[in-house]
């Protein structure tokens, strides 16, 4: 199954704003979008084993600890 696309609305400082203007403009990227988007994958890529860990310390602790 194709992946769908979802709309997310943010409000960002205007000199973010003009960061990423100038990065289009240089040609680093096609337009606005495409540079959120690349900024948020590589975020999560680099956060990934991060919240994995997270995960499984959550569940180790329900296993201790938790129940129904």
């Amino acid at each position: 199954m194709a992946d769908r696309n979802r709309t997310l609305q943010a409000d960002l400082p205007e000199g973010v704003m003009r960061e990423m203007q100038s990065m289009v403009d240089a040609g680093w990227f096609r337009n606005t979008d495409e540079l959120v988007l690349d900024a948020l994958r590589r975020f999560l890529d680099s956060h990934r084993g991060d919240l994995m860990q997270d995960l499984i310390r959550e569940d180790v602790e329900w296993g201790l600890h938790g129940s129904d």
